[in-house]
């Protein structure tokens, strides 16, 4: 019987991505784990594997089109001896409606996808079968949930386990229904919406006769805007500033670089900026809060028509000079949308620096469950008055730190910003 290989979920909150180039044709034979297609999603383009042999039989989704939901069907692939023309017998895929704008205050495992009906136990002889039939996420979070995946049958195409299956597994585990989680996320999202914007064709009637440019939103801007929304709505930010004396650490930095000369190593202010900035981190999860040991820092990239926020895992643990390799490596690698979804999901703390743009100081938003995001600004020559007491010059960088009030408190949060503050004044001390 043909199966229907369906767009998948590349990551965890992923709902509809863009099918960006084909990389089978009809009539090819596939194995497990060949290349069938480069996936865009709104952070990344990713190449999608097969799960299943066969041979393609048909190719449903044309190369470039966009906003293809999750689990719709993009192909059909034939089994040995099945001819093209069963192609139209193949099973219907239903593709999981996407949830509003916002949905992302909740859990993403919740609310990216339709909740399916509670698993039913498997038969004896499927549970004695030599491979059990399920999609790549739905096996990385049954590992996460702990969830057995040969006791469950699955929902998707000629049994095959799917991302819902889990969920509903795991939430039956914890003795909540799928309906009743999403019954909850609703009403935590209705609690926290905000008036809608005026829609287009409003803010078109106001500069009639005006001559405009319309251009489309791509999917990361969409993301960026729903997301920034959301933070700006549900997180109460409070600001802490702090200008830091950078002399001590230009001097070191040179004097860094040029032992680091030999190992083409170069430091940059940001790579300090990071390293003083990993320290242990919280983040706000609903209804606790995760206090992490680690220090997985996200350092805010700029790439073409929008940004994304590489996390430096581990990095207290780590050298200067390794942190200034991992992340220019991540930076080229985000600007040519290459990152996996690990290297730029997750982080405890973000840094968020303008001031090689001349900005001298600004407030960063929060980009959720993050506890907290340091705004680093442009090091100016500017009069001071020193230790002595007399007025000298020197080179002053404004650092604003956002804080989520949930979080951290206003002295804890002043604390942070000090130690912050102390380690760049005192580089050296960073490396005992």
């Amino acid at each position: 019987m043909p199966i229907e290989i369906l767009m998948p979920a590349l990551s965890p909150t992923m709902e509809e991505g863009t099918l960006a180039k084909w990389l089978v044709k009809e009539g090819d034979t596939v194995a497990s784990g060949d290349l069938l297609a480069e996936i865009e999603t709104d952070k990344a383009t990713m190449e999608f594997e097969a799960v299943d042999e066969g041979i393609i039989g048909k190719l449903l989704v044309a190369e470039g089109t966009e906003n293809v939901a999750v689990n719709s069907a993009i192909a059909v692939l034939l089994e040995d001896g099945e001819a093209s023309s069963e192609v139209a017998a193949a099973p219907s895929a239903s593709a999981s409606p996407a949830p509003a704008p916002g949905s992302a205050i909740s859990s993403p495992a919740t609310l990216a996808s339709s909740p399916a009906s509670a698993p039913r136990a498997a038969p004896e002889k499927a549970a004695e079968s030599a491979r059990v039939f399920a999609t790549p996420l739905a096996r990385k979070l049954a590992a996460e949930n702990d969830v057995d995946l040969t006791k469950l049958s699955g929902s998707g195409p000629r049994g095959r386990i799917v991302k819902a299956d889990i969920e509903a597994a795991a939430n039956a585990v914890s003795g909540e229904s799928p309906a009743a989680s999403l019954a909850g996320a609703a009403s935590t999202i209705g609690a926290a919406a905000a008036p809608q914007s005026a829609n287009f064709e409003t803010i078109a009637k106001l500069y009639a006769g005006r001559a405009y440019e319309e251009i489309s939103l791509d999917r990361m801007r969409k993301t960026i805007a729903a997301r920034l929304t959301e933070a700006k709505q549900t997180v109460p930010h409070f600001y802490l500033r702090r200008d830091v004396m950078l002399d001590n650490l230009l001097g070191f930095r040179g004097e860094m670089n040029a032992a680091l000369a030999e190992r083409d190593v170069k430091l940059s202010v940001n790579d300090f900026v990071i390293k003083a900035c990993a320290l242990a981190h919280a983040i706000w999860a609903g209804d606790r809060i995760l206090q992490f040991t680690p220090a997985d820092i996200a350092v805010a990239v700029a790439i073409d028509g929008g940004l994304i926020t590489p996390v430096l895992k581990d990095a207290d643990q780590k050298s200067l000079s390794v942190l200034s390799t991992e992340m220019k490596d991540l930076a080229t690698r985000a600007k040519g949308r290459k990152l996996a979804p690990d290297e730029y999901q997750g982080g405890s703390f973000a840094i968020s620096n303008l001031g090689m743009f001349g900005i001298d100081n600004f407030d960063a938003v929060i980009n959720p469950p993050h506890g907290a995001i340091l705004a680093v600004g442009a090091g100016k020559k500017k009069p001071v008055v020193t230790a002595s007491g007399e007025l000298g010059i020197a080179t002053v960088m404004s650092l604003t730190l956002s804080v989520d009030h949930r979080v951290i408190d206003g002295a804890l949060g002043a604390e942070l910003l000090n130690v912050i503050v102390k380690n760049l004044e005192n580089p050296m001390a960073m490396l005992a």
